[in-house]
């Protein structure tokens, strides 16, 4: 079976049998598959799309190229929550905990960030000493003693992933929905779990800025997860605003021990947290119904369940046993903070979202390469969500830059992305709509 046979079947429309997509696999995790290969293979795909029989074969295959994690041993359900990214999006680090104090136990296995997204995995490698890229013994002995683990991708869990999404980051295929299905759930699967959800962000800030967009992914998702063997829901949430009023990395952790202790919680944030962590809860078989997941959610968040299970999880992987108390002494501090000014009176009436993340990664905190080096420090905080009041003078935001440059543009950045006017537009809501297999 040749490899540029089975480019021309997809190239000229044809669908592709199981063993095809299968022995194409194979091939480009042994490197017999050639990266012009992989880069026709994916064009071939983008253009003509796959069945969800093809998609589901090729997440299979993706899946089957290396190590496939086995939870069985553990006594409570194996459940994890993806993002499709945004900005401010730090539900991650709430709600891994908040699932597992409820009973379920949460290896989630995240990304670092690239773009104007950022990554669950650089929040938490601003927490000093917190290896968030453990061996498998360490990976398992923190679940087990936390319920959960927040921890990076190994180069063993579906590495023909890594080898195709690399090559299709610069042949302009990464919109194909067949291969970002297959990118995401490929992984989620090989971590050995046992239902899922998905969380599909949409807005200005988000990758999919049609809703159109985003349902097609959120099924697709959906109906190749369960086609794969792995019972997935999906909720589609707002993302034309940060989720939450923080936007980096220490400052994200910030932010998340707050929401955690209840010194401080967004709206828009909590609502996404808890209608996320009572699907979990639904899914995973722990709550009858998702109204029920809420209230068993809630009590978590109130009862401190969720905060106690954070601090077992940051201690077990190797930070401070102390750092729900003393976060503050142990993140790191950007030396200069500007405060941003509404430049007139009136209600916050829009927030260009991507150009608030872009302004994070100008200050040092993201990436526009994989190899470039994250300052965990700065960041913007106390971002006023979309309704807020503001007189002329008060804050906008808060940057936190490394030098006086560095923030000074930032702080030009957020007023070009913050829309100030007359009027108070309508609440939107966080949680847009609910995405369940097709019966």
């Amino acid at each position: 079976m040749l490899p540029q046979e089975i480019i021309r079947h997809k190239r000229d429309g044809k669908a592709l049998s199981q063993d095809e997509i299968a022995h194409f696999i194979a091939g480009v995790t042994s490197g017999a598959v050639a990266d012009g290969q992989v880069a026709a293979f994916a064009m071939a795909v983008f253009f003509n799309g796959m069945s969800r029989g093809e998609a589901v074969a090729l997440t299979l295959a993706m899946r089957d190229s290396g190590t496939v994690l086995d939870w069985s041993d553990l006594p409570g359900p194996v459940t994890d929550k993806h993002s499709t990214g945004g900005v401010g999006d730090n539900v991650s680090l709430m709600l891994a905990p908040l699932v597992a104090s409820c009973g379920a136990y949460v290896p989630m296995i995240s990304g670092r960030g690239l773009g104007h997204s950022g990554g669950t995995l650089d929040k938490m490698d601003s927490i000093p000493g917190y290896v968030s890229q453990p061996d498998k013994a360490l990976f398992r002995k923190a679940v087990l003693a936390a319920g959960c683990a927040i921890i990076g991708q190994t180069s063993d869990l579906a590495p023909a992933d890594g080898r195709i999404y690399s090559i299709r980051d610069v042949t302009a295929t990464v919109e194909s929905v067949p291969l970002i299905t297959a990118s995401i759930l490929s992984k989620k699967l090989a971590a050995g779990l046992q239902s899922l959800v998905l969380d599909v962000k949409v807005g200005n800030g988000a990758f999919m800025a049609k809703s159109r967009d985003a349902a097609e992914l959120a099924a697709s998702l959906v109906e190749v997860a369960n086609g794969a063997g792995l019972p997935t829901t999906a909720l589609i949430t707002g993302m034309s605003e940060p989720l939450a009023s923080a936007a980096g990395n220490a400052v994200e952790v910030q932010n998340a021990v707050d929401f955690l202790t209840g010194r401080r919680r967004d709206r828009r944030l909590e609502e996404v947290t808890v209608a996320l962590a009572a699907e979990m809860l639904l899914t995973s078989g722990i709550a009858p119904s998702h109204q029920d997941g809420e209230r068993r959610a809630r009590e978590a968040l109130e009862s401190g369940g969720a905060t106690e299970a954070f601090q077992r999880m940051v201690a077990a992987l190797g930070g401070p046993a102390d750092f729900v108390e003393r976060c503050e002494h142990y993140l790191p501090q950007a030396p200069v903070q500007r405060i941003v000014p509404a430049l007139a009176d009136g209600f916050v009436t829009g927030i260009e979202t991507r150009e608030v993340g872009l302004a994070v990664v100008a200050l040092g905190g993201g990436r526009t390469r994989p190899q470039d080096k994250v300052d965990h420090a700065v960041g913007i905080s106390g971002l006023l969500p979309v309704g807020a009041a503001v007189a002329k003078g008060d804050p906008l935001a808060v940057v936190h830059g490394r030098n006086d440059d560095a923030a000074a543009a930032a702080v030009r950045a957020v007023h070009t992305a913050y829309a100030v006017a007359k009027t108070k537009p309508p609440r939107q809501k966080a949680v847009i709509r609910r995405v369940g297999p097709q019966s």
